[in-house]
């Protein structure tokens, strides 16, 4: 499999994930590709076609027919390049011969893997490179190469990874139901706030990574998207939720974004550190601070009481300001919040209450 490392632009990582997407099981490119292979007569295919890269050829056909697989494998019979659109629904030229600025440094021996470097560096588009000896296939994006493998190894690693998904999921469900009790009863801690960021951003972290499989499985990987969906829903909702709920306020503090921005960027070890984790969100970096008692506003709870708009949700915290101010009002302190009515009271108040007796019940029965 491709690794997906972290890119060092953005532009990068979106054109690699297109790319392994236009190359993936099932897609008429892979079937062509894959063609070649078992023909082994290898080739030389740029993804894109512009000025730029018509200058760098030379000779051969001018074709701008549509794409088949069939089409792919008969041209790459010949000698040459062969230059696809950007999107592999049209080959624009066949049999060309590329010429890349030869001061260009390149890493690679062959010539043929050597021009594909130098062309995808000089141009910006994904070139691909089909090795008659070696029999793989190499992608060459934004200076970087990557070897497409089997589909069968990569379920191999996509299953592991599913299985570790799994157990932390199973994880982050006994964190964050341990969060919501002590949110009722106001015994919340800095630290456990910052253990359920934390387990949100390794389950989010595992699931990009099965996501990143998903994509190159093309085909292959329907039942992994599925099984990812089902294990990872409501995650990114949750992670927002916790950030709203335990920002601190006050005129220099940082925003949501700027705190959910935070945390993305802690790297794998760092996320590992509580004091880092929780300085993201806003609180004091220190192992002394984790132990100070903090308050909910309400929006992980009220998020669970049924056909409740996000627009009432604010305006009960602003009137409120807080959980237990909520959990303490009577259905006509709700009314008095614009747009809740008598029913949705009603509503608001059985749900909360609701929430507060399974709380009790579960960890006291």
């Amino acid at each position: 499999m491709a690794t997906i490392e972290k890119a060092p632009a953005s532009d990068a990582s979106a054109q690699l994930i297109a790319t392994l997407a236009t190359v993936a099981p099932g897609t008429q490119l892979r079937d062509g590709l894959e063609r070649i292979l078992r023909g082994r007569t290898g080739g030389l295919f740029v993804l894109g076609y512009n000025k730029e890269v018509e200058a760098l050829c030379s000779g051969g056909f001018a074709l701008d027919i549509e794409f088949s697989a069939t089409r792919l494998r008969e041209l790459a019979k010949m000698d040459g390049a062969i230059i696809l659109g950007a999107g592999a629904e049209t080959i624009h030229r066949a049999a060309v011969h590329l010429m890349p600025d030869p001061t260009i440094n390149s890493d690679e021996t062959g010539t043929r893997h050597r021009t594909a470097e130098r062309v995808a560096k000089q141009t910006g588009f994904t070139v691909i490179s089909v090795s008659q000896s070696m029999n793989i296939i190499a992608l060459y994006i934004a200076g970087r190469r990557y070897v497409l493998e089997d589909s069968s190894a990569i379920l191999s690693r996509a299953n592991q990874a599913l299985a570790t998904l799994e157990r932390y999921a199973l994880r982050l469900d006994e964190v964050s139901s341990t969060l919501s009790d002590l949110e009722i009863e106001d015994l919340v801690s800095v630290r456990d706030v910052a253990v359920v960021a934390q387990r949100l951003e390794m389950v989010r972290r595992i699931a990009r990574e099965i996501d990143g499989y998903v994509v190159e499985l093309g085909s292959d990987g329907r039942l992994l998207s599925l099984q990812l969906v089902e294990l990872i829903g409501g995650v990114d909702t949750d992670r927002e939720l916790i950030v709203r709920d335990y920002l601190p306020t006050g005129r220099r503090t940082k925003t949501a974004e700027k705190a959910l921005s935070d945390l993305d960027s802690l790297s794998d070890v760092e996320l590992l550190d509580l004091t880092l984790v929780a300085k993201a969100l806003g609180h004091p970096g220190s192992s002394d601070d984790l132990d100070i008692t903090i308050s909910p506003r309400g929006f992980r709870l009220l998020a669970r009481v049924p056909r409740l708009p996000n627009s009432i949700v604010d305006r009960l915290i602003e009137h409120f300001g807080g959980l237990q101010r909520l959990l303490a009002a009577n259905i006509e302190d709700l009314q008095i919040v614009e747009g809740v009515g008598e029913a949705r009271a009603r509503t608001i108040r059985e749900g909360l209450s609701r929430l507060s007796e399974a709380s009790i019940l579960e960890r006291y029965v």
